[in-house]
Parts: structure tokens; sequence; C-alpha cells
């Protein structure tokens, strides 16, 4: 987790296609995009002026290791992590290696596909109020970060500048079509439990995550990232106990300081301590460790 912080990715000699809160991408031909992760935060669906350093090029490995690991399930969108032939200046292909992904084209279905397995975050504070999460109805007694009886699918609708809308697979049918919706429900099922199965060989309790799903040659894909501490909660196993804070391998750290820091949640964000910063690298460095031993 050493080297530059890359909290913007510079001109490299391609034509940049998007930026969004994370990656920004660019194009290298009419069915292949350069994906690149910089070390920018995003919490709350909010940008944060400081980078973790080294998160880039974490998530990209996780990525790739998941990729390949999940590929008999189904399509991705991953061709290789590789730069040489893309036409890259040598000083480019140092600064974006590790960090960088060649992937397929895909149009994407705009829908955050979110899994959860335990009882935490936004759905713990839902469910004090109603015993819902997500509009799901849960049994009653359960306490903060337990473990749900099944997994949900809770979908939200995605927004690139603001908060995504949770919603109701209904909608999510109403919107793409129930053959769609079905498919990116039990795609993700799927995907989770395989992601915690593994998981658990690592000592990690994956306790939600989310996918993203674009088509690519008609069939839906798995696309952006997958499986990594900015898309999912992950929970050391030995510090696990139901009722209790978890002290996770994601970016916790930074979600509990601007949590009692009495932010409101909307841009701009707050300044976090250097010691923040460093807390939330070293989580994300022992996640990629422990899920690339698991893996291997």
């Amino acid at each position: 987790m050493t080297g530059q912080v890359l909290t913007t990715c510079p001109e490299i000699g391609l034509p940049r296609l998007h930026r969004g809160k994370v990656r920004e991408m660019f194009a290298l031909d009419e069915r292949r995009l350069l994906l690149v992760a910089t070390d920018r935060l995003s919490a709350f669906d909010v940008v944060f002026g400081q980078g973790i350093p080294g998160k880039g090029r974490v998530l990209t490995a996780m990525s790739e290791l998941w990729f390949q690991a999940a590929a008999p399930l189904g399509p991705h969108h991953l061709l290789s992590t590789r730069l040489d032939g893309l036409g890259l200046a040598p000083a480019m292909v140092d600064l974006l290696t590790g960090r960088s992904m060649v992937v397929r084209r895909a149009q994407r279905v705009d829908v955050e596909c979110v899994v959860r397995g335990y009882l935490a975050g936004s759905g713990w504070k839902e469910y004090q109020r109603q015993q819902t999460v997500c509009g799901v109805p849960l049994p009653a007694g359960l306490v903060m970060n337990a473990r749900l009886p099944e997994p949900i699918f809770t979908p939200a609708l995605k927004n690139d500048t603001g908060h995504d809308e949770n919603v109701s697979l209904g909608v999510v049918a109403d919107r793409f079509g129930a053959e769609v919706a079905t498919e990116l429900r039990d795609r993700s099922m799927e995907l989770y439990r395989f992601g915690a199965e593994r998981c658990a060989r690592a000592g990690i309790l994956l306790a939600d995550t989310k996918f993203e799903f674009g088509r690519v040659d008609g069939r839906l894909a798995v696309i952006d990232e997958i499986l990594t501490p900015d898309s999912s909660r992950f929970w050391p196993a030995e510090r696990y106990q139901a009722g209790q804070a978890i002290d996770s391998l994601d970016k916790q750290p930074i979600r509990d300081f601007v949590q009692a820091s009495g932010w409101n949640m909307e841009p701009p964000a707050p300044r976090l301590p250097d010691e923040v910063i460093s807390q939330a690298a070293q989580r994300y460095g022992e996640a990629l460790d422990r899920v690339r031993a698991a893996l291997a």
C-alpha cells in the first residue's frame, strides 16, 4: 500500500469517456475500454477530496482474482490487466500498471444489485424503525449485525452524481423487464453465495456486497468491480459478535468517523484525519492478502 496516491488520472493519450466516483474510463477501440481505478474515496455516495494510498491497486487485484474465480458462474467484462500493446507512453504504463483493466464494452443496466447477508449499516437503521430492510420484511428480535435467516436482494437504481434509490424488484421489472430483473436477482444471489463461501475460507464474513451488470454480446455480464472492499462489507470472522460493532476490512473507519462528525452526508465531504485514512488503507491491504490466500 505504498507509492503515489492517484486521485485524478492524467491525460494518457486515449479519449476519456467517463470519470466516476472512483474509476475513470478510456476508449481503446469499438469493443474495448480501459478502466483505471484511482485512489479516490467515495462514501455515502459522496467523493472525498482525499484518497486512500494504494486503494486502486487493491481494487484491481481483488477484482481480477474474483472475476477469474467466478467465471464458471457467468460472463464478465474483464479481458486483461496487461497494458502492453495499447500504445501508452512508458511513463503512463508505469503509472497505471496494477490499477487498470482492459474490459469489453458493455451496455450498463443502471441497477445496483445489492445482496445483504447481515443486518448492518442503513439496513439496521431501517430495521429499527419498521422491521424491514429496503422494504423486505424481517423477523422480530434481530440485533445489530445479526446474520439474516437468508440473504436478501435489495436493488437500487443507480445515480452517478447523488444517492442511489432503493427500490423493489417489481420496480426493476417495470423499468427493465421481468426477465432482466429475475436474472439480475438470481445472478447476484449466486455470486453472493459463491463469494461468501470463499470469503469464509479467508476468515471473512461477507456481510453485504453489490454487483453491476451490463450487456456484452447480448448477454448479461458482471462489470465494474466485484467483491472488493469498495463494493462489500468484509468482517473478520474472528472479531465477529452479533449485537456489537465490527472492526471491518473496508472503509468502515471512514464511515465511523464521518457519522460521528455530524456530517449530513451531502457534499462537500469533511476532511479526514491521516490516522483514519491509514486505518482504512491497512484494512484494504489485509482484505486483499486474505482473499489472495483463499483463492490461491
